[in-house]
């Protein structure tokens, strides 16, 4: 007798409950950090830029950046903003109107990614707002669905989420081979990653130690991962067993990345849609009986919504897919311009998928397609009488060559991060970093507690200057003799002492 066809109640139970942790995550870990980055007195104050961009676009502004910041974006505003974040995700992972919930985080997360700028730019926030978007149409219906009464998940919808899945994974290895990098063809770039990634973990230091033998067979195998598991993803049901492997390769991966780099929620989020490959049978085996009975006690029976919604969701998921059928493609054509390579003409492309642009809901993915192999570092340096200098050591980034790489994750300390990628191009970090020395010299206290105001408990420094240095971890020999994590050298100053008096 051939086995039933898999169910989905359990598996999508577990999805958005993880859904709303990641959620929880992400607005606890930027409520710590909103008012120091766009607030009023942050270093890209959110306010600013909506006036600039309703000065520039006029009421076209409303539509090509939506946001509820445009209502106020005064600090209680992104304060209350990511406390109803906050609020959401947990009611969201309590069960309470599941598919009201994951409308009013992805509103609320759209709206924060707008105002944040560049410091909400990173590819894990546009994955998490087309994650809640998708899990709209994949969550219950009603105000306190159970597992014993609610329908089983929408195909069309369930789909979806595996189609964003497959199209996270297979992306992440085919432009790293698209873009043309040599570290890649060649294998080697794993020889450089765990050094030179934003901000590494002391585990990162173990593995760099390695042979390059070892780093040539892992990036191999990544390329296994990310190029071929993610196709088992389509086959047919049969062939659960399969996908099952598939799922486990995947969240292999993820495991490994989570654990010896600082990625935020980036390694959560991912795990959480690899595991709606799971079926139910599968899920039976390690959840408790309780929720088992419930989400077995009805059956497989999917029944359809009414005949409107039926339309609005197939055509949502109709345009969804073809939506990112064309991101897809577009990502890859991209990638092999770049490198020189023939490709397709996609600007026909461009209307449609500008249509939908502002959204952020529709994307590409690519982690690393270009590997890193050197770290430059910029090291702010005060002072107060301009011969003595201290360093504002930040907690997170390379800094004091003694301190051990720590884990930050899933909180993400988002100007750390993005001091990284001002020492790959400072010129192109200017419109943040000269802010960031003002209020610094200011002594704003929300921009003084993104660095630590330890370096100058007592008040501001009256002279700051950029110092840029090349980092390197230390090999075993030179940590066993000095105990350092890394080895730095000046290379040089990106700024001249600057006062309070200089930019006034």
């Amino acid at each position: 007798m051939p086995d039933p066809p898999p169910s989905y109640r359990l598996s999508r139970w577990v999805f958005l409950r993880l859904l709303g942790l990641t959620y929880s995550i992400a607005f606890v870990s930027l409520a710590t950090q909103v008012t120091g980055l766009i607030g009023s007195d942050g270093i890209l104050p959110a306010g600013a830029y909506l006036d600039r961009l309703r000065d520039t676009y006029g009421s076209e502004a409303y539509r090509l950046y939506p946001t509820l910041l445009w209502l106020s974006s005064s600090d209680l505003a992104l304060t209350i903003l990511c406390g109803f974040g906050v609020a959401a995700s947990v009611l969201l992972i309590s069960g309470v109107a599941p598919t009201l919930m994951l409308v009013l985080l992805w509103s609320c997360y759209l709206s924060v990614t707008v105002g944040g700028q560049a410091f909400m730019a990173f590819q894990w926030d546009t994955l998490l707002l087309e994650t809640g978007l998708l899990a709209c149409l994949y969550a219950p219906r009603g105000l306190r669905p159970t597992l014993a009464a609610e329908s089983a998940p929408s195909p069309m919808a369930r789909w979806l989420i595996w189609g964003l899945l497959f199209r996270l994974m297979f992306l992440s290895g085919i432009t790293k081979l698209a873009s043309g990098d040599p570290t890649w063809s060649d294998l080697t770039a794993l020889t450089y990653h765990y050094e030179t990634q934003p901000l590494p973990l002391w585990t990162g230091w173990h593995l760099h130690q390695l042979p390059g033998w070892f780093h040539q067979f892992s990036a191999a195998g990544m390329f296994v991962v990310e190029l071929i598991l993610p196709w088992l993803i389509f086959v047919p049901a049969r062939f659960r067993r399969t996908r099952m492997a598939a799922c486990a390769g995947l969240v292999f991966l993820q495991l490994l990345i989570g654990l010896t780099g600082n990625y935020g929620f980036f390694s959560l989020l991912s795990i959480a849609l690899c595991l709606t490959l799971i079926d139910d049978r599968t899920w039976a085996r390690v959840l408790p009986n309780r929720l088992v009975h419930r989400a077995f006690a009805s059956g497989n029976a999917h029944t359809p919504p009414g005949r409107w919604r039926q339309l609005l969701l197939t055509a949502a998921a109709i345009g969804l897919f073809v939506l990112g059928g064309l991101q897809f493609v577009r990502e890859i054509a991209t990638d092999l311009s770049r490198s020189g390579r023939p490709t397709v003409d996609l600007s026909w492309s461009d209307t449609i998928l500008n249509a939908v642009s502002p959204f952020r809901s529709v994307n590409g993915y690519g982690l690393f397609r270009v590997m890193t192999v050197e770290r430059p570092e910029i090291v702010l340096e005060g002072s107060l009488d301009g011969s003595r200098w201290t360093e504002w050591d930040l907690r997170w980034k390379p800094g004091n060559v003694h301190r051990r790489p720590g884990l930050a994750a899933p909180h993400q300390p988002r100007l750390d991060w993005h001091l990284w990628f001002a020492a790959l191009d400072p010129q192109g970090a200017g419109h943040w970093l000269s802010p960031l020395m003002t209020r610094l010299l200011e002594g704003a206290p929300a921009v003084t507690s993104l660095v630590g105001g330890a370096a100058f408990a007592e008040g501001p420094p009256r002279y700051l200057r950029l110092a840029y240095y090349d980092y390197r971890f230390t090999t075993r020999a030179e940590r066993a003799e000095t105990g350092a994590w890394w080895h730095r050298q000046l290379i040089d100053y990106l700024t001249e002492p600057v006062s309070l008096d200089d930019i006034r």
